[in-house]
C-alpha cells in the first residue's frame, strides 16, 4: 500500500467537513429519525470536526461550530453528558482570541440545553443567563433573533 493517495487530501477534507457537517444537520432537522439514523448523525458531525481538524484553514470559528452541533444532536438524543462534552469544547473554542460573541453565545446555549437534558434546571439557569447576556454584544439582528429563538426552546 503507497504512503501517497492518489487523491487530493486537502480538497477531500474540505469537501467531507461540509458534507458531513450538512448531512448531520439534515438528519437534525428531521421531526422523526431512526435509531440508524441517530447513529448515523453522530458519526456524520464528529466526522465533519475531524475533518475540520485537518484543514490547514481551520479556525477556532469552525471548531465551536462543529462542538456546537455535536452538543445539539446529544441534547436532542437525550445523552446530557456527551452534550456537557462538546458544549465545554464548544466554550474553549469560542473563548479563542477572534471568535464573534455570537458563537460565544451559542457555547452558553449549548451548556444551557445540556443542563436541561440533565435535569439541572439551576446551572441551566446560569448558562441562559449568561447566553442572554451575551445577546447584546451580537452585532446581526438576524443572529440576534436566531438565538435569542433557541434560548426560548430551553426550558
Amino acid at each position: 500500500m503507497t504512503s501517497t493517495p492518489s487523491f487530493d487530501v486537502e480538497a477531500a477534507h474540505r469537501y467531507f467537513s461540509t458534507h458531513c457537517f450538512n448531512a448531520a444537520w439534515d438528519l437534525l432537522d428531521k421531526k422523526e429519525r431512526t435509531p440508524d439514523e441517530n447513529e448515523q448523525m453522530i458519526r456524520l458531525c464528529l466526522a465533519a470536526t475531524w475533518h475540520w481538524t485537518q484543514r490547514p484553514d481551520c479556525t477556532a470559528t469552525n471548531l465551536s461550530v462543529g462542538y456546537w452541533q455535536a452538543a445539539r444532536i446529544y441534547a436532542v438524543l437525550g445523552q446530557p453528558d456527551n452534550a456537557r462534552r462538546y458544549g465545554q469544547l464548544c466554550l474553549a473554542a469560542s473563548r479563542s482570541e477572534g471568535v464573534m460573541p455570537f458563537y460565544l453565545a451559542y457555547a452558553y446555549e449549548a451548556l444551557a440545553r445540556a443542563e436541561s437534558v440533565a435535569g439541572n434546571g439551576q446551572l441551566m439557569q446560569v448558562y441562559l443567563a449568561e447566553a442572554r447576556r451575551l445577546l447584546d454584544r451580537v452585532g446581526e439582528a438576524e443572529e440576534r433573533m436566531q438565538l435569542e429563538g433557541d434560548l426560548n426552546t430551553i426550558h
